[in-house]
């Protein structure tokens, strides 16, 4: 048990990093801010996996070897209350006057009768009854066994729910999912690559994904004069088993801490932003029209970022296409605010939108073959002078820039997008079983105490019977002296004290 608690401890104090510092499970990108901020510091502690707690080496050996001594910790114990159970009441003191609680009367009646109506109050008690020399009677009384039984409960639970968390680390996964909330945007779960990140348990390989569909159609938030929000609400359609082949689509509407439910998934709102669409027409009379969703870099008033790639129409060559490849790039603001001559948001809902933006001519990267944010452009095109910037201005909706080839970049207005996220956790039901289960135990451990009481009837030379109860708190806890005086007064209440 002592090992147990040290563990116990030490499980405590290697779980605060994860509290403290950014977990790049959870914020990749923070993670990366936070290790170039701080140097060689951030590096050693990346190397010691600070930023990946819950998942590094010390944090795992020190959960599996809680989980060891909790197991040596309870078998033991488990034998001894077994034996406990089987065993009788402890014999009666000699002398019960020495125990801390105890009182003794002179009564009529046989000891014979004394036990009888002993045996009639203490019912509900684990009772032996014993004879011993010169014709007394003994009966030793114990009570509380729950006591023991709830701390034994408690353990357990608290090793079902280890079991279960590693459990659920090995078939559980996690994905999020940006998606339009203008009734175009939809999502499958069918495959990691149908979501933007997707975190798969130690078993998990993404082929055995339950099937579902969601389509948002509508996003509403409502926001405080200080631009804290007040509610979210969003109307989605989803279709699962059946429905799915059969077109079927049942409505739903999706607020924050109420998740919808799905045979073993939840889909949860994680947040929101929004999406600027641009069209450019080229000099052919060619049009290409975008929505993509930027990045918000104030999350109170939803000042955003981001970067909206084009391809040219008809261009072929490859070489002559990564000449002439778009990117619209900048800040939008829901609420714009001119400061210092430089675009920022006021609020973070639709009264005044506008764009700050620049328009990026080159090489995008688009087709280079490798992985590239949707919220940027790579700094080293801009840095090597394959993509310049052509044009900068800030821009309301319907407002047109015009390049010197003839290329128009309008922009048409701005759609909101939802961060959906998709968990699954076959454990979840067990975990919440066995938490309840903790704190039944716990409280029955808390509460129940473990008491003995005796009474001894001994006939004395005048014919009479000596009465003696004696009794002894098994824990610490008070109330027991109380108890006891009640159980004495109804055992001695009839009979005359000595």
């Amino acid at each position: 048990m002592r090992t147990a608690l040290v563990l116990l401890f030490l499980l405590a104090l290697a779980a605060m990093p994860g509290a403290l510092l950014p977990q790049r499970s959870l914020n990749a990108g923070k993670t990366r801010e936070y290790i170039a901020e701080h140097g060689w510091w951030g590096t050693l502690l990346d190397r010691l996996q600070f930023f990946d707690v819950y998942g590094s080496v010390w944090f795992s050996a020190i959960y599996l070897l809680l989980f060891i001594s909790l197991v040596g910790c309870l078998v033991p114990r488990t034998t001894e209350y077994a034996k406990a159970l089987r065993a009788k009441p402890v014999l009666t003191p000699r002398n019960l006057a020495r125990l801390p609680h105890h009182a003794t009367v002179t009564a009529d009646a046989t000891p014979e009768q004394v036990m009888a109506d002993a045996r009639a109050q203490l019912r509900g008690w684990r009772l032996a009854e014993r004879d011993e020399a010169g014709g007394a009677r003994s009966l030793s009384a114990e009570r509380g066994y729950l006591r023991e039984a709830g701390n034994l409960v408690f353990h357990f639970a608290m090793l079902g729910l280890i079991v279960a968390l590693a459990l659920g680390k090995m078939f559980n996964y996690e994905g999020q999912v940006i998606v339009l909330a203008d009734g175009s945007g939809e999502h499958c779960n069918a495959a990691p690559a149908n979501y933007d990140s997707f975190r798969p348990g130690l078993t998990v390989d993404g082929t055995g994904l339950h099937p579902f569909c969601v389509r948002v159609d509508d996003f509403t938030v409502g926001y405080l004069p200080n631009g804290q929000v007040d509610q979210f609400l969003v109307k989605i359609r989803y279709q699962a088993g059946d429905d799915l082949a059969a077109g079927r689509w049942h409505p739903y509407d999706l607020r924050v801490n109420e998740p919808l439910r799905l045979a073993g998934d939840r889909v949860y709102l994680l947040g929101q932003g929004y999406a600027p669409t641009f069209t450019v027409t080229f000099p052919d009379g060619q049009r290409r029209t975008q929505t993509m969703q930027w990045r918000p870099v104030d999350t109170l008033t939803l000042l955003s970022e981001g970067a909206t790639k084009f391809d040219p129409p008809g261009v072929t060559d490859s070489g002559e296409r990564r000449t002439r490849q778009l990117a619209v790039t900048g800040l939008f603001a829901p609420t714009a605010l001119i400061h210092d001559k430089v675009l920022t948001s006021s609020f973070p809902d639709l009264t005044d939108p506008a764009v700050a933006v620049d328009v990026l001519r080159g090489d995008t990267g688009l087709d280079s073959g490798r992985s590239q944010s949707i919220f940027e452009v790579d700094r080293s095109l801009v840095d090597s002078g394959r993509l310049t910037r052509v044009a900068r201005q800030n821009l309301k909706p319907g407002g047109e820039i015009t390049l010197d080839d003839g290329t128009k970049v309008r922009f048409d207005g701005v759609e909101r997008w939802v961060n959906l996220q998709v968990s699954h956790d076959p454990t979840q039901l067990w975990v919440l079983v066995s938490a309840v289960v903790m704190i039944l135990g716990l409280g029955t451990s808390l509460v129940v105490k473990r008491r003995r009481l005796w009474v001894r009837a001994a006939p004395d030379d005048e014919g009479r019977t000596v009465v003696a109860v004696g009794g002894l708190a098994r824990t610490d806890q008070a109330g027991y002296g109380e108890e006891f005086s009640r159980i004495a007064a109804r055992l001695l209440s009839p009979r005359r004290d000595t």
